[in-house]
């Protein structure tokens, strides 16, 4: 059922999108141009690519305790640490994405939702070295593993809560967050109800980022929800990622743009 979406969603998403060319927001424009675009082989690429190496090159196995969704290529609770960062984590090209996104922008106060084994943390932490950093995990085991790993990186601006996504949310003691990076629960209810919850903690400035938007019929269905909330302005589909603006100076507008 995934993937037949999945092939359908995309083959759509071609005929659609664009490329900068098809921009007419300066704002958009910038982004794409100097952001998407971007060519440069960072030095940062270089941590980004040797984390991944090493995780999957880990036989070590841990008890998964999984709140979302589940994996799409097993049902075990016992998961090697290899199999995690190659089905389960970010993709390497959305990673240096993440990285170039958050260098761009250089939000101050972060939060992801869905740690994992840290690959987009860790982009995160490169990417905005002087931001404030939470990230949310749900499973302990993953929790205690990657707080270790991300560590022995030499990463200290991040702050890695173990709980449920539900249960910290309204927890939190930042106000307002710059950029919150949704990527753990990929159901619609689910998506939706952290959307509505983090509203109040958004400002004019606030970037979402919502991960794996054609993953199920579901979760394209929560994401042309919230594309047509009232507070959100523009967003742009790459496909792979959902990003919302509520900046109140742009007109409502969609994108879709290949990356």
């Amino acid at each position: 059922m995934n993937m037949f979406h999945q092939i359908k969603a995309y083959f759509k998403f071609l005929l659609r999108s664009t490329n900068q060319h098809g921009v007419h927001s300066p704002f958009v424009y910038d982004l794409v141009t100097k952001c998407f675009y971007d060519k440069t082989q960072h030095v940062n690429y270089e941590k980004l690519n040797a984390y991944r190496s090493r995780l999957k090159a880990m036989d070590k196995r841990l008890i998964v305790t999984d709140f979302g969704a589940g994996s799409r290529t097993t049902k075990s609770s016992y998961r090697k640490i290899s199999d995690i960062a190659q089905h389960a984590g970010i993709t390497p090209k959305n990673s240096k994405l993440l990285y170039r996104f958050s260098n761009y922008y250089n939000p101050k106060t972060v939060l992801e939702l869905g740690a994992s084994l840290g690959l987009a943390t860790q982009a995160l932490c490169l990417g905005t070295p002087d931001s404030k950093i939470i990230t949310i995990e749900g499973c302990p085991e993953i929790a205690k593993f990657t707080i270790e790993y991300l560590k022995e990186r030499q990463l200290s601006n991040f702050n890695l809560i173990n709980g449920k996504f539900s249960d910290v949310i309204p927890k939190l003691d930042i106000p307002k967050f710059d950029l919150v990076f949704f990527d753990g629960n990929h159901q619609k209810e689910a998506t939706l109800n952290y959307f509505e919850a983090l509203l109040p903690k958004t400002h004019n400035d606030t970037i979402f980022i919502f991960d794996d938007i054609y993953w199920s019929l579901g979760m394209t269905e929560a994401w042309e929800t919230i594309k047509q909330h009232p507070k959100v302005t523009v967003t742009i589909d790459t496909f792979y990622w959902g990003i919302v603006f509520f900046r109140k100076e742009q007109a409502k507008e969609h994108f879709s743009i290949r990356v």
